[in-house]
């Protein structure tokens, strides 16, 4: 079995031939297993692995069990990088992509809870490809579900102004800045934060607070006007709703049907986003709420705040 360094900095290999996957991982060793399975099925040629280090001292042996399952990898270029101390999902996704994308051109990352149907990674890897030089195009996605997939698309993909944070990718053009800003700061930058659901502005409301990542990243489109390419149906599933997961215990409503294969990569992309997007978006996610709703809201708020301040809330 062939092994690698494990690695503190990857500032120092410089690869762009080929789009690399990073994983961030923690501490569940059995659900990252059939992660890479699903990888290796794909041929994945180059993976970062970013572990990140127990945050309590009884997660430290399956901290340590994870990162024997990657150092175990010899189907691919391994390069694991052992966090030291406990980053949190928000921050160490948000360091490990900045610091992939300043070596290579593009990058599709996963979690240690998604698994995807083969033939994905040829598929983002397409995506990549076709929109390096399309500057609207901010990312892709292997990511859709029903409820937000418009009815008329058949087996194509289709653009949409709402990012993903489920298997998605990017390039360093896209990328960029986003690592130096906040959720709040972009809202703010935009015509409607409330365009593609009331949800957003919550979640940006508690970003700092919960470590969060994703809600920046589809503000980061929303200020730029960005789009997110997605596939007809999912190629991609949370299988992560038990009592380790960090921030989603469950998908609810949000969990698909069974993964169908994998579509044929298209051979004319879209180039506008789908008009439906908008309103599928809003209305399984709450448009603009009234006056005295956001004033309710704003008010809860400064109290939590004020309650966390004076040690009476978390």
């Amino acid at each position: 079995m062939l092994s690698f360094p494990r690695l503190v900095s990857i500032k120092s290999m410089v690869n762009i031939g080929i789009t690399p996957v990073a994983i961030f991982a923690y501490n569940r060793p059995d659900l990252l297993l059939r992660t890479l399975a699903c990888l290796q099925a794909d041929q994945v040629p180059q993976i970062y692995a970013f572990s990140d280090g127990a945050r309590i001292p009884e997660h430290q042996s399956a901290v340590a069990e994870v990162r024997q399952v990657l150092n175990q990898v010899d189907w691919c270029k391994m390069h694991v990088i052992e966090r030291p101390h406990n980053l949190g999902l928000g921050k160490s996704i948000v360091t490990g992509v900045t610091e992939i994308l300043h070596q290579h051109a593009s990058v599709l990352v996963y979690e240690d809870d998604l698994i995807s149907v083969p033939g994905t990674y040829p598929y983002l890897g397409a995506a990549l490809a076709h929109y390096q030089n399309h500057p609207q195009v901010m990312s892709v996605t292997g990511w859709t579900h029903p409820l937000v997939t418009p009815k008329d698309i058949g087996q194509q993909a289709y653009l949409d102004g709402r990012a993903e944070c489920l298997v998605w990718g990017t390039w360093p053009r896209a990328w960029h800045g986003m690592e130096r800003t906040t959720a709040l700061d972009l809202m703010r930058r935009c015509e409607d934060s409330y365009r593609y659901g009331e949800d957003l502005v919550e979640m940006a409301q508690i970003e700092k607070r919960r470590n969060l990542w994703a809600v920046r990243w589809l503000y980061w489109h929303m200020a730029h006007k960005g789009l997110c390419i997605r596939p007809p149906h999912s190629l991609v599933e949370h299988i992560g709703g038990d009592a380790r997961a960090t921030n989603t215990a469950t998908m609810g409503k949000w969990q698909n049907p069974p993964l169908q294969p994998c579509p044929p990569i298209p051979s004319k992309w879209p180039e506008k986003e789908h008009p439906d997007c908008v309103n599928l978006w809003q209305k399984e996610n709450g448009k603009r709420p009234s006056i005295v709703k956001i004033l309710y809201r704003q008010v809860r708020q400064w109290g939590g705040n004020q309650l966390r301040r004076w040690g009476l809330k978390k």
